[in-house]
C-alpha cells in the first residue's frame, strides 16, 4: 500500500503547487491539494499557513517567504537594504530589514479587504540584502546601485526594506536607467530635498534633489503627501513646487479618506511608469514611534493603506518602505505596521489577481 505521506505529496503536486519548506506538514498538503486555487498551470511560491507551521518557527524571511540569492526567475522579491549612514537624528535604521521581517510572520496569503491573490499571480521571494558598507555612505550607494541594476535587469519588481531614506537615491539611479525617468509616490514627513545638510550633498535629507538634478524624475509625475513639522524657512515646500511636484501637507490629510485624492493621483501619473517611495514617518509617532526624525500630527495607518491602495492600477516598477528604527520600536508596532505596508505594495503591483 502507498504511504499516506506519498499520496498527499502526489496530491499536491497534482494540484500545481510548489512545496515552500521541508517542514510542511501533511495536513496542510492535503488541505491545499484539496482547495481549488483556479490559477495558472505555473507555480508560485506559497508562504506556509500558520494554520499549520508556527509563526516561531523556521528562518525568518519576509512574510516567510522561500529565500533565493539572486531575483532570476521571480516577478517581485523583497530585499533589503540595512543602512542607517545618511540618518541626521535617531539611528538603528540599519536594523529596519531584519525586524520587519520578524513581524512579517503575522501576515497571511490573501488580503481580505481587497480580495488580493498575489501569491496566485506573482513568483515572489525574498532575496536577502544588499551588502552594504556600514563605513562609507558613497561606496553604500555605488553598491545599492549596482544591486539594483542586476535585480530590474531580470525583469523583477522589487520591493525595498530599509534602511535610512538615503537609499532611494541610488535605487531610482537604476529604475530609471531601466525605464527613464519616473513618476513618484512620496509619503513621507519630510520632503527630503535639501542641497546640502553639514557640507554633505548624499543624505537621507537629500535623495530627491539629486534625483531632479540627474533626471531621473518626470518632475509633473510627482506627489509627496503627508509633509510636516517645523522647517528652515517660512515654506519648507517652495522648491518642490517650482520643479511642478504636487505637495499635498498633512494638514490637507486631516480628517478625512485619501481616496478622492488617490484617484487624483492616479490620473496624474497616467499610465507611465511610478515608483512607491514610502517613509514610516509619514504615519503619526503614535502610531509609528520606531524611527529616526518624528514628526507629531502625521497621517494614520488607516490613510497609509487608502494611499497604497489608491496606486492599484498604476504601472509600479519598484516600492520602498524605509526608516524603520527598531531600537525605538518598543512594541514591534512600527516594524508589523512596516510589514503590513509591503505586504499591501505586493498587492497593487500589476497583474495581481483578485477574487
Amino acid at each position: 500500500m502507498i504511504p499516506l505521506w506519498r499520496r498527499l505529496n502526489a496530491a499536491f503536486s497534482a494540484a500545481g503547487l510548489r512545496r515552500t519548506a521541508p517542514f510542511l506538514c501533511r495536513d496542510e498538503l492535503l488541505l491545499r491539494a484539496a482547495s481549488s486555487r483556479k490559477c495558472s498551470g505555473r507555480r508560485f511560491n506559497v508562504p506556509p499557513s500558520a494554520e499549520f507551521v508556527a509563526r516561531v518557527s523556521g528562518i525568518p524571511t519576509m512574510a516567510k517567504l522561500p529565500h533565493q540569492e539572486t531575483a532570476d526567475g521571480l516577478d517581485a522579491a523583497f530585499v533589503g537594504v540595512p543602512i542607517d549612514t545618511g540618518t541626521s537624528n535617531r539611528p538603528g535604521a540599519r536594523f529596519g530589514p531584519r525586524q520587519i521581517r520578524v513581524e512579517s510572520a503575522l501576515l497571511r496569503a490573501y488580503n481580505s479587504g481587497t480580495r488580493a491573490a498575489p501569491y496566485e499571480s506573482l513568483m515572489v521571494a525574498d532575496i536577502g540584502d544588499v551588502n552594504v558598507n556600514v563605513y562609507d555612505l558613497k561606496d553604500t550607494c555605488k553598491r545599492i546601485r549596482e544591486a539594483y541594476r542586476k535585480i530590474l535587469a531580470t525583469g523583477c519588481i522589487p520591493l525595498t526594506m530599509g534602511g535610512d531614506h538615503t537609499i532611494a537615491y541610488p535605487i531610482l539611479q537604476a529604475v530609471a536607467e531601466k525605464h527613464g525617468p519616473v513618476g513618484l509616490v512620496h509619503v513621507d514627513a519630510h520632503a527630503d530635498t535639501s542641497d546640502v545638510v553639514l557640507g554633505e550633498k548624499i543624505g537621507h535629507g537629500t535623495p530627491f534633489r539629486r534625483c531632479v538634478e540627474e533626471g531621473l524624475l518626470d518632475c509633473k509625475r510627482v506627489v509627496q503627501i503627508g509633509l510636516r513639522g517645523s522647517g528652515y524657512s517660512p515654506d519648507s515646500y517652495e522648491w518642490s513646487r517650482a520643479q511642478g511636484f504636487r505637495v499635498v501637507q498633512v494638514e490637507e490629510c486631516w480628517f478625512k479618506s485619501l481616496v478622492p485624492l488617490m484617484a487624483e493621483v492616479r490620473a496624474q501619473m497616467g499610465s507611465g511608469a511610478v515608483y512607491l517611495s514610502f517613509d514610516i514617518d509619514a504615519l503619526d509617532p503614535g502610531f509609528a514611534p520606531g524611527t529616526g526624525t518624528p514628526e507629531i500630527a502625521g497621517l494614520t495607518p488607516i490613510q497609509g493603506v487608502e494611499i497604497i491602495r489608491g496606486c492599484r492600477g498604476l504601472n509600479l516598477v519598484g516600492c520602498d518602505l524605509v526608516e524603520v528604527s527598531p531600537p525605538y520600536d518598543t512594541t514591534g508596532n512600527t516594524a508589523l505596521t512596516a510589514a503590513n505596508l509591503l505586504f499591501e505594495m505586493l498587492c497593487v503591483l500589476p497583474k495581481i489577481k483578485y477574487y
